[in-house]
């Protein structure tokens, strides 16, 4: 067995720490409509120059890999959707988006979803809209009705930590805790 056995695969990223936005894994979902997916918006920081790089070496891996279904050639990359979106300019009234890039990843399969040990976690109210994880994502190429580019699939999840959940939501603790509880009594 040779030192080059374990192929790495080109099209596929570990993020860095980046943080979990409309996150539907634990249920698939349909999306206007589609077949149901799981899925989540990874919210990437500009500053994380490693994780953007490996995202824009596996696009362009992708976009290689993809000739066939883009009729054998490949099209100029302005011609083509691509998965790497600016939150400044995308969604500039959203603050958890401001100074960062974002990824929306979806898969027809559950993702895994691990603590920071790889055990699983089970208890679906750990991993939400707002905690902080690393992602294992793929990139691949489309071509369907008339739209060409490349898609982003989402493999498994580990939970660094926890983060303000996004969306508006608020836990029960926060909502109950209240130093005045004579006046339940009352």
């Amino acid at each position: 067995m040779s030192n080059t056995a374990k192929r790495t695969n080109p099209t596929k990223v570990i993020t860095g720490i980046v943080r979990l936005s409309y996150a539907n894994v634990w249920e698939p979902k349909s999306i206007n409509g589609g077949a149901e997916k799981y899925s989540v918006s990874l919210i990437i920081p500009k500053s994380d120059t490693k994780t953007l790089n490996a995202i824009n070496a596996a696009v362009n891996a992708a976009i290689e890999e993809g000739k066939g279904k883009f009729g054998g050639k490949i099209p100029n990359k302005a011609a083509l959707k691509l998965p790497l979106r600016d939150g400044d300019i995308d969604r500039p009234d959203d603050e958890a988006y401001a100074n960062s890039y974002f990824i929306n990843a979806n898969s027809n399969t559950a993702p895994q979803i691990v603590d920071r040990n790889v055990n699983p976690i089970l208890d679906h109210s750990e991993v939400y809209s707002g905690v902080y994880a690393r992602v294992s994502i793929n990139f691949y190429a489309f071509n369907s009705n008339g739209n060409k580019g490349i898609a982003c699939g989402l493999g498994n999840i580990q939970k660094i930590r926890d983060g303000e959940p996004l969306g508006g939501r608020t836990n029960a603790a926060e909502d109950f805790a209240t130093d005045v509880d004579d006046d339940f009594l009352s």
